[in-house]
Order: structure tokens, then sequence, then C-alpha cells
């Protein structure tokens, strides 16, 4: 059995494991029942190809999307892994090329769609295919109650049961109620070997704006960042139209996509997305988490997201490369009131109602923050962290003020006026305008009327929008959206406690430098020269631009700039199979001049210590075919004896004439020669 550390430099590659991921595998490797929370980007999918790529049988990846399924089997072939998939978007030749590889014993990963277990005959046919493990990849879609849940997740369990293999299942958002409920549902409530990897995504810079002409503000964002992958998230299908028309009118590459749109039209923007370089797509939550793309340098929510596990995993869609990425989300008033109203008028039960309110205030603190952004982000998911230094916060520290006496005013206001009004109508109450409506009602009348006058109607707003963040007050359904004062603000109105809300002046959302990819000035024209030459491969294959090389992989390239394909095959993301296939062409745009041509068994050992010995004993070969006088009889020894030589270094004359290919004659010519070299190497 191949060790996880060596396929993983030949398959992938990569010279380590990322932070945590080598634990995991170990784990899966030994048929250990696992659950892992990895943030997005951290490897996830490494964690259980490896560990199907070295143990007999086939390992069973189940999977929300058809999307991401086909991405990961297009990149394991890339990389020369046996993988297929079995889903509704098969041709029949794809099919048929599934079956003929298990019914060979050749394919190490299948992958399948939740809804496939239903079918009457998957469980005859995982039956008779040697199932010696099943991956479950973004399994907090097992829970009923999370933004993401998918009913066909519940069958797992039961599979699990049915084949009798050990289970190991991976995601990058769960709190810990969802956590239980994976264990419960998957596991039988026995709880696995877990890994909690933490959830800070430290390249992405985190930021939130109020709105102030919200269109013009995602404009500002995106001219910041032109030529650059992004996603704009929206929330109606009408405004992702809308906002892409105005993105295209201001000439950005971008289009639109929501679950309205025709299902073939959907696939195609997903497929433009992929493989084009600068897209910005315009999009509702039904976009992203099918989404492979590593190189997304930027999220925007123009709404507010429904929760904060929302908000993290569609803002985790960016910068899966680990270089900077960036994010901006507006919010208002009106995004509170709807996302308030939802859960309210929703058909859950209160104690569900209690917990989505719950986690609608964990991402109003979040928009609301006095401090540092990431620090609230992860404390949410029970990590504590200092000062991040890359959220908008930590660039430039919030004013703050003592809003204890407004809001109090604020609360006497709703309360006099018996909860029946919105912030509009208390705002001029509060400012002492009275217009008609407060004159018809004798509100001018009021002890409350005109207190608030050292606060602008602005001002006013800016205490009205955080009172709702704190879940002071909420918009009444039933009362056309009234605001009513909320058990949290008692003590604040009795003067029990004080409360410190931030001094907006709103302003529109500050543009930050673009991200720029790191590569110095001179490197970058080989940079974009290489990204033209992966684009050309990936059109010419029909595949995302990633599955040829990550963006990465092209940065390392154009900073090393390697002369030879022993050069390349440095690199980190360049496997055997992927510098057999794509080497050459690279190293061309390099050099300018084409790659000298390496004999298979001499590819085999590019980029590593053998490889240079292996030139010296081909030298050795090729100068004693017919003996040091040049008069002998020719004797050879095949490239592959050579390989193996090179690998092994045998350090005597009985142990160089036990490698297979060598025998007395050819140690006799040979031996002597072939030992200084390997004693010099």
């Amino acid at each position: 059995m191949a060790a996880p550390s060596d396929l993983l430099a030949s398959v992938f590659g990569f010279s380590e494991f990322r932070p945590g991921q080598a634990e995991i595998v170990d784990a899966v490797l030994a048929g250990q029942n696992t659950l892992a929370i990895m943030p997005t980007g951290g490897g996830k999918s490494l964690c259980f190809q490896l560990p199907a790529m070295c143990r007999d049988g086939v390992t069973i990846v189940i999977s929300p999307l058809i999307a991401l399924m086909r991405d990961q089997v297009r990149a394991l072939k890339a990389a020369g892994v046996e993988a297929g998939a079995l889903t509704s978007g098969n041709t029949d030749e794809e099919t048929e090329e599934v079956f003929t590889a298990l019914d060979e014993g050749r394919l190490k990963l299948l992958y399948l769609a939740p809804e496939r277990l239903a079918s009457s005959g998957a469980m005859s046919m995982l039956r008779r295919i040697n199932v010696t493990a099943i991956a479950v990849d973004e399994a907090h879609c097992v829970s009923q109650w999370g933004h993401d849940f998918r009913p066909d997740y519940l069958r797992i369990g039961e599979l699990r049961r049915a084949l009798d293999v050990p289970l190991a299942a991976f995601t990058a958002t769960a709190d810990e109620e969802t956590r239980t409920e994976i264990i419960s549902r998957l596991f039988d409530g026995q709880t696995p070997s877990t890994f909690l990897r933490g959830f800070d995504r430290p390249n992405i810079h985190l930021a939130f704006a109020v709105k102030d002409n919200p269109r013009k503000q995602i404009l500002a964002f995106a001219a910041a960042r032109k030529t650059q992958s992004g996603i704009v998230y929206c929330g109606t299908r009408a405004k992702t139209e809308t906002l892409a028309q105005a993105l295209r009118d201001e000439n950005h590459p971008a289009t639109a996509y929501h679950g309205g749109m025709d299902a073939e039209d959907r696939r195609a923007t997903e497929a433009r997305f992929q493989r084009e370089d600068g897209l910005i797509v315009v999009a509702t939550v039904a976009f992203g988490m099918g989404i492979d793309k590593p190189d997304i340098r930027w999220v925007a929510h123009a709404d507010l997201p429904k929760s904060i596990e929302g908000y993290y995993q569609e803002i985790g869609r960016a910068g899966r490369d680990s270089a900077p990425a960036e994010t901006l989300t507006l919010y208002g008033p009106d995004d509170i009131r709807l996302r308030r109203s939802q859960i309210d008028e929703g058909m859950a039960p209160n104690d569900r109602k209690d917990a989505d309110h719950a986690r609608l205030n964990a991402l109003l603190g979040l928009a609301e923050a006095t401090g540092c952004r990431r620090q609230v982000l992860l404390g949410y998911f029970g990590e504590t962290s200092t000062p991040c230094g890359n959220c908008d916060i930590c660039d430039r520290p919030a004013l703050l003020f003592d809003a204890t006496d407004a809001v109090r005013k604020a609360l006497s206001a709703i309360l006099r006026t018996g909860e029946s009004f919105g912030a509009g109508h208390l705002i001029d109450i509060l400012t002492g305008n009275a217009t008609p409506k407060v004159l018809q009602r004798g509100h001018d009348q009021l002890p409350t009327f005109a207190v608030g006058r050292d606060l602008s109607k602005p001002a006013w707003g800016a205490v009205f929008r955080q009172m709702m963040g704190r879940d002071l007050v909420r918009p009444d359904t039933e009362r056309y959206g009234a605001l009513r004062m909320t058990d949290a603000a008692r003590p604040i109105l009795r003067g029990e406690e004080t409360i410190t809300l931030r001094k907006d002046t709103i302003e529109t959302a500050t543009s930050r430098p673009v991200v720029k990819m790191q590569v110095s000035e001179e490197d970058a024209p080989l940079l974009s020269a290489l990204k033209a030459k992966r684009r050309a491969l990936a059109e010419g294959a029909r595949v995302p631009a990633y599955v040829i090389f990550p963006d990465r992989t092209l940065i390392e390239m154009a900073e090393t700039k390697p002369r030879d394909l022993d050069g390349m095959a440095r690199i980190n993301g360049i496997g055997a199979k992927k510098l057999e296939s794509y080497g050459a062409a690279f190293l061309a745009v390099i050099t300018g001049a084409g790659a000298e041509q390496l004999h298979p068994q001499r590819m085999r050992l590019a980029g590593r210590d053998a490889g240079p010995l292996f030139d010296k004993l081909a030298q050795i070969h090729l100068d004693l075919q017919r003996g040091t006088d040049g008069i002998d009889k020719p004797l050879s020894c095949t490239q592959s004896t050579l390989r193996q030589i090179a690998e092994r270094k045998p350090t005597s004359l009985s142990d160089l004439d036990r490698i297979p290919g060598m025998d007395g004659a050819r140690t006799d010519r040979f031996g002597l020669a072939f030992l200084a070299a390997i004693a010099g190497d």
C-alpha cells in the first residue's frame, strides 16, 4: 500500500500537507468513523481522496451537486486517479465508462448524489462493487434546519449501516447544534473521531457598509477590482438581472444566475464562470455550493444574508487558493425588517423561530461590530482570536458613543405610541417634526416630542438600525412592521445597563486597493502568458482552467522560472501525470524554446534526487555499451533498470546484481562505473 505522503507528492505535486490534513488522513485510512470541520479552502477533499487511493476497493463519495462532482472527477483524472461519477447529467458513454471501470476493479472513487440512494438498484450495485468506505462532502446538508438542507442526506446513515463500512463526513460550516445533528443522523449518535480545524480564513478581508445607494456602492467595489473574478449575492431574482446589466453597462463581464432560470442556462453560466477569468456572477444563494473555483478574488453581498452560517459559507467561496481576497456586505434597516418578518411568518415552531432570530442576531452583531470583525465571527463558532488586522474596523477603528440616553428616548417613544409605528414616524416625533401624521395623532403632545433634536434624522436612523441589530426592537408583522420592544431592552430602559453604539455617518463604501496577485511587476507579463496558455489548454479540453493548474502554481512558475522539467516538477501542484501532460507546454512559455523530450522512465524521476543520478548512469551506459575500448560485443541495460538503480542506490556489486535486468555480464561491464557514480552522487 502506497504511503499517503508519497502519493501527495507524486500525484498531487505537494511537498507537504496543509495544517490539519495529515491527522485526518491517518484517521480515515485507519478506518475510523470521522467528522472533520475544516475551513473552505483548507483541503477537505484531499482528506478522503488520498485514503481512497491507498486502500483496496471503492470509496463512495456523497456530494450534493452535479457540478461539484464533475469538477472533482475531472481534477482527479487530470492527476491520473481513477474516479467517476454517476449523475443524471452523464451521457450514456460516461455511465458505461464508469461501470466498466467498476467491473474491472480500476475505480477508486465513485461520486454519487444523495438522491441516487433512493433508487431501487442503488444498494445492490453498491454491494457488488466492493465498497470499503463512504465519504460525505458538505455534511451540514443533513441538518434539517440548516441553510442547505437536503432530505436525501438522511439516507446516508442507513447506507453506512447496510454496507458496514467506515464513514468520513466533511464540512466547512457547522455550529455546535449542526455538529450534534450530523453525529446523530450519520453516526447513530456514536461520537466519531472529530477534527475541528478552525473557521478562520485569514486571507479574506471582511467589510460591512450601511446601504447608501447600494447599486453605486457595488459598482464602485467592482470597479476597483476590474478583471478579477467575483460574486455578488442578491436577495431577489429581479435584482440579479438588473445589477448584472448595470455591471455590463460599466464594461464588466457579468451575468445573472438564479433559480428561476432554465436549467441549461444555469449550467452554461456555471461552466462559463469556471473557465473565464474575470467574470462576475450576480446571483441568489442558489449559486455557489457546487463551484470549486479557487481564484475567486472577491464576494459582495448587495443584501444582508439570512444567517451568519450563510454569510460564512458565501464569503468562503473567495480565496480558496489562499491568496488575498476581499468581501463587502451591504445592509440597512429594510434588510433587518425583511429577515425578521421572514422568520416570524414562517411555519417553523416557536423554538426554531427563536433560534433563527438568534442566528440573525449574531449576523447583525457582526454587521454592527464595534471591534475586530474576525474576533466576532470566530467567537460565534467558539474560537478566540486577537485583532486580525484584515477587516475594515482594524483598518479604521469605529467611532463610538455612549448611546444609553438616545436608546432610552427611542424606547420611550415606542412605548408611548403603543408600539404601533415604524422608525420613520418615531424619528419625526423625536426630532420634533410636526408632520400631518404626527399632528393628527396628537403625538406632538407627547413628552418625547422633540427630545431628540440633538441628533440628526440620519443619525436617528442609525440608532434605530443598530437597535434592531442588537435585537432591542423588532418589527411586528401583524402591525405592518411597527417596532415593538424586546425583553433585552428593558434593563436599558430602567437605567440598569448602558449601551455603546457606532457613530455612523453613513458614508459610501470605501474602495480598498485592488488585490494584487503575489508577483512582482517584472514577473507579471510571464504570469499573463502562462494564464493564456492555461486558458487555451482548458478550452481545448473543455475543463475549468484550474483543472490544468491553479493560479498559485502558475505564480510559482512565474517567480522561479524553471529551466527544465526537473525544475518544473519541483513546483507545488505538479504531480507526475500533470508534468507529463502539460510540463513541456508551460516550460516552452517560460524558456521560449521546446522542452527536451525525456524517456518515460526518466520522467518518473523528474524533480527527484534520483533524476540527475539517472542521467549520469545513462551516460556511463552509453560510453560502455561496447566496453572500455569500444570493440566489445554490444551490451545494454533497459531504461527501467537504470531507473531502479538510481532509486535504490546499491552500494556493492552483489546488491547491483540483484536489481531486475542486471546479471553477471552486465554487472561485470557496468558495475564498477555505476557504483562510482552512486558513491559520488
